[in-house]
Formats: structure tokens, C-alpha cells, sequence
């Protein structure tokens, strides 16, 4: 069974703040336990702050992996800088230190084919420069995972999609990277 979390409930809010609040409501959980409930049930109070311990431990460890906000911003404006063979070349590099087999596709819809453990995914991120991404790539990829008999795509960008896109790519199941996703893709070693 998949869990699924909403991208505004309060454990999906506390994955993307520092860790310490998370800590802080253990805290609080605690003392509050011990202030105010009996003590046979103390135990059970603490229990309480459970869920709160996990999450802030995965998103202390998500935040100690991630690079600096000044590292993401310097990749992203050197990534906003190069021409398309050198983004491109950067980016078949990448998903090759990830393991994948990279076919260049010449494809206005995909640029790349990634083939890893038997399972095929397409990338697109010719457009990664692009002022505003709406649905129209995103149309086209998912018509090019189909033809391709892929089993997942991926849609790379430096700026974000519109809101109409973000649904479209949801509904369809397109890994959307862009902004500090895609930061933290460039500067994986």
C-alpha cells in the first residue's frame, strides 16, 4: 500500500521546513505529556510525537544531502547560461553517473531515453530555458511515452510549469524537475 499525502497536509508542510520544528513539536508533545496527563498515561502521550520524531529525522536527513540555497541558485544561473549542447550533454552525463542507459532521441516531444533495470523513462528538457511551460510539451510527451511503450517521463525545467500544466502532469504521472529539483540533479556527483 501506498501512503499518499496531500502536497498542504501537515506532515507534507513539515518534510519541506527544517527539521527542528519538527523536533520542537516533539518537544512540546513531551513536556505537555508530562505536564498534564497522569502518569500511567504519560507513556502514551509521548507515543504521541511519534509521527513527528520520523518526520523530522527524514526531513533532517533530506536537508543535510541538500546543497546550499547559494549552490542551487549558481547551478541554475549556469545552467540558465549554456547553449543546448552543452545543457544536454550535462544533463546525458548526470543520468549516466545515475546508472541509466542514455539514448539521444531526435524528437521534438523527447530529448533523451533512460533504460535502467528494465524500465524505460523519457526525458524532455529542450525547453528548460523557456519563459512559461505549459501543457502543450507535456501533451507531447506523454503521446511520446506511449509510442515509446515507456513506463515513466520526465519533463525538465530551470522555471516552473503553470498551474493548469502541474495538474495535467499529476493526472498523467510526469516527474516534473524544475527550479531547485533540477539544481539538486545538476550537482549530484
Amino acid at each position: 500500500m501506498k501512503l499518499k499525502m496531500s502536497e498542504n497536509s501537515l506532515f507534507a508542510v513539515l518534510l519541506r521546513s527544517p527539521w527542528w520544528i519538527s523536533m520542537a513539536i516533539v518537544a512540546v508533545i513531551t513536556l505537555l505529556s508530562f505536564a498534564l496527563l497522569p502518569k500511567p498515561y504519560v507513556a502514551f502521550g509521548v507515543m504521541g510525537g511519534l509521527p513527528f520524531l520520523v518526520i523530522g529525522m527524514l526531513a533532517a536527513r533530506k536537508q543535510w544531502h541538500a546543497p546550499s540555497p547559494a549552490r542551487v541558485t549558481e547551478a541554475l544561473t549556469r545552467a540558465g547560461a549554456m547553449s543546448w549542447r552543452d545543457f544536454s550533454a550535462l544533463i546525458e552525463q548526470t543520468f549516466v553517473k545515475q546508472g541509466y542507459a542514455v539514448s539521444r532521441l531526435n524528437s521534438p516531444a523527447a530529448d533523451f531515453l533512460l533504460v535502467k533495470g528494465g524500465r524505460a523513462t523519457l526525458v524532455s528538457c529542450k525547453r528548460w530555458k523557456a519563459a512559461s511551460h505549459g501543457i502543450e510539451a507535456l501533451r507531447d510527451l506523454v503521446a511520446a511515452k506511449e509510442a515509446h511503450e515507456a513506463q515513466q517521463c520526465s519533463y525538465l525545467s530551470l522555471g516552473p510549469v503553470s498551474d493548469t500544466a502541474r495538474r495535467f502532469a499529476k493526472a498523467q504521472g510526469v516527474t516534473l524537475v524544475f527550479g531547485t529539483d533540477l539544481a539538486r540533479l545538476l550537482l549530484q556527483k
